[in-house]
């Protein structure tokens, strides 16, 4: 009987595939189906739909027949030797070798890490662990030539709290009494209090040692401090824009802190401390690693009461006459140390947000000027010394005169005069210097002007100090040689022009400028700073015959009569010179600058006094505008020295005298 095509087997080898005639293979038992009775079979795999869904007869579905997985390839024939199932000492003798290789070697490693190398662990686990911070250091003070602070640091404490200390039956005192005693919110005391996981929480910085003091004798747990150092400015002394501030990282930042801040400063000391997980320091914990070196204080040759006396009057006079500014220089003329330096406008070093970067500029150095008729000392000091002339040559002298193509003119125009070398200086001639100026020269004047330290620095080396411009002779054309006689196209700090009158006042010896008097260490030693420089600038008799005419000036027949002093012979003079106005780079606008310098007792000068004020209004001349500040300062300086009064009366002089002209 044969088989219907459809009904053939098929090859198990080709699923799908239609069976070949020949014997067949005995059909396997269908499964028992689960699924209900007249339901059609799921699609999928072999599995067909029966014939009736096709519209045929029924055919009787088969399976494919499923594969035998691949048998996994024979073990390395060194394995099967090894581990076969019938020799299982082996196996275990070479399974103990392997674990007893492995504790030898664990063994090996723990009998390196606690014997051999113990102590290389030990460290480095301690590195991990402990922190070396800075403790601070006192900073040295600055002070006056007889030790009364300009600056100086305090001990203070810096209060904290310890939260894993402090006792919870306590920590309510605690919080109120901190927040009482610092003025601090409650709610932010009590977080530091409450701070997990920490052991150290600030509460307060600045705290004066007796106030930590009373807290300590509460005996409260957990609450601590650190000694710190606070800078303080004494209040109302006047030398703010000299000595400067430190900032709040406690560097110099301007004027003398910052200019000697590696002597001020010290060397910070160290302290281990203990480092937590969270990367809380622990204060309590570790040890002290470095002593801290204290800062040595500097000594400046400057007078605490003359400082604050000159800031006074100067202040009062720059806003009397509304002017921009001024300074004042006060300095013995034979040592060339500073007694007072004033500047204005100035500021608070303990209130230093409030200040401008202008009020901060020490003006004293940093403001240059054209020194105007203050020049003419050198113009006619370089024609005596030179041999030009002498105090008693007569110059005709006319109100105005052209020179190239411009016209000088003196101040007030008293006609033609016959004036000699003296009467020019003390009247001021502004036509009378420039004929002086001529027989000098261009060449021999400026080196006069440079000897006596124009143009270069001061020696005081303070910060932000100009040194002011004078240009080389081989430059200098047409009126530039009349211009800079009287002080103008050239120009000057006031430390400068101060110290040109104390070359005068010093018979001629220029002493360099200085404010440091020396230093002070932790044991009280004081070193004395290096000399200053000293060099001969005029002759004993040049600078003699300067102090004369100088001295004629504060006489009623010169320019300055305001600055005599009942008692004392006073040399000085005066000076008035146009100012460049910086929005047109002109004179026109720019206002004037007036200045006094002298010195005091005339016949043995003590003193050097320069005053200087940056465009007043209305009155602007040197004589009425800083005369009577001078006469102001020289005489509470004089006072203060215990400088006696003059016992000699000045020599009568000739300013005026009919002769041949020269």
């Amino acid at each position: 009987m044969s088989t219907p095509r459809d009904r053939r087997p098929r090859d198990p080898r080709r699923p799908g595939a239609t069976g070949r005639s020949g014997s067949r293979p005995a059909r396997r038992p269908q499964r028992a189906s689960n699924r209900p009775e007249g339901a059609p079979a799921a699609r999928g795999g072999a599995g067909r739909a029966p014939r009736e869904a096709r519209g045929g007869a029924a055919r009787e579905t088969r399976r494919t027949p499923r594969r035998r997985p691949a048998s996994p390839p024979p073990p390395p024939p060194l394995l099967r030797r090894t581990f076969r199932r019938g020799d299982p000492a082996k196996r275990i003798r070479i399974g103990g070798a392997l674990v007893l290789a492995v504790l030898l070697l664990f063994a090996g490693r723990l009998v390196q890490i606690q014997g051999v190398e113990a102590e290389g662990y030990a460290a480095a686990a301690s590195d991990l662990r402990l922190r070396s911070i800075d403790i601070p250091t006192l900073r040295g003070a600055i002070t006056d030539a007889e030790g009364n602070p300009f600056a100086m640091s305090v001990e203070v404490r810096t209060v904290f709290v310890d939260p894993e200390e402090i006792q919870e039956d306590q920590r309510q005192e605690v919080v109120d009494e901190l927040s009482a005693r610092f003025g601090l919110d409650a709610e932010e005391v009590a977080e530091k209090v409450d701070a997990e996981p920490s052991r150290y929480q600030v509460v307060a910085h600045d705290v004066p040692p007796e106030d930590w003091q009373s807290l300590r004798e509460l005996g409260l747990r957990g609450v601590g401090a650190q000694v710190d150092y606070k800078r303080v400015y004494p209040e109302e002394t006047g030398a703010a824009d000299l000595v400067g501030f430190v900032g709040s990282e406690g560097y110099g930042l301007e004027g003398l802190e910052g200019y000697l801040d590696e002597t001020l400063a010290g060397e910070a000391g160290a302290h281990q401390v203990e480092v937590g997980l969270d990367g809380t320091q622990i204060p309590m914990a570790g040890g002290l690693a470095k002593e801290p070196v204290p800062g040595q204080d500097v000594r400046l040759t400057l007078d605490q009461d003359i400082q604050w006396y000159m800031s006074q009057v100067l202040a009062e006079r720059v806003e009397e006459l509304d002017a921009e500014g001024g300074s004042a220089i006060a300095m013995r003329p034979d040592t060339g140390e500073i007694l007072g330096m004033a500047d204005f406008p100035s500021y608070s070093p303990n209130d230093i947000d409030a200040s401008s970067a202008e009020q901060r500029s020490n003006g004293a150095v940093a403001e240059t000027f054209e020194p105007g008729s203050t020049n003419k000392v050198i113009t006619i000091g370089a024609a005596l010394e030179e041999g030009l002339t002498t105090p008693e040559t007569v110059y005709t002298v006319p109100y105005s005169i052209e020179y190239y193509d411009q016209v000088f003119r003196n101040s007030s125009n008293d006609g033609t005069q016959r004036l000699t070398v003296n009467g020019i200086m003390a009247q001021s001639s502004n036509v009378g210097t420039i004929k002086i100026a001529d027989q000098v020269g261009a060449g021999v004047l400026h080196g006069y002007m440079a000897d006596f330290g124009l143009g270069g620095p001061t020696g005081l080396d303070l910060p932000g100090e100009a040194t002011g411009v004078l240009t080389d002779p081989d430059d200098w054309w047409g009126t530039q040689l009349p211009s800079v006689s009287i002080g103008h196209s050239v120009s000057v700090n006031a430390v400068q022009m101060a110290s040109v009158y104390a070359t005068v006042a010093n018979g001629g010896v220029r002493v360099e400028p200085n404010v440091i008097a020396g230093t002070v260490d932790a044991d009280g030693a004081f070193t004395r700073a290096d000399p200053p420089e000293r060099r001969r600038v005029l002759s004993e008799g040049t600078a003699a015959d300067l102090a004369l005419m100088l001295e004629a000036v504060t006489s009623d027949e010169g320019t300055a009569p305001q600055a005599r002093i009942d008692g004392y012979r006073v040399a000085g003079k005066t000076g008035t010179a146009n100012r460049i106005n910086p929005e047109t780079g002109t004179y026109e606008d720019g206002g004037y600058t007036a200045t006094f310098a002298g010195f005091a007792p005339a016949d043995d000068p003590q003193v050097v006094v320069q005053v200087v004020l940056h465009n007043p209004q209305e009155i602007y001349y040197g004589g009425e505008a800083a005369g009577p500040v001078f006469n102001d300062i020289m005489s509470f300086v004089l006072k203060t020295l215990k400088v006696p009064p003059t016992e000699t009366d000045p020599p009568a002089i000739r300013l005026q005298e009919s002769g041949s002209t020269p």
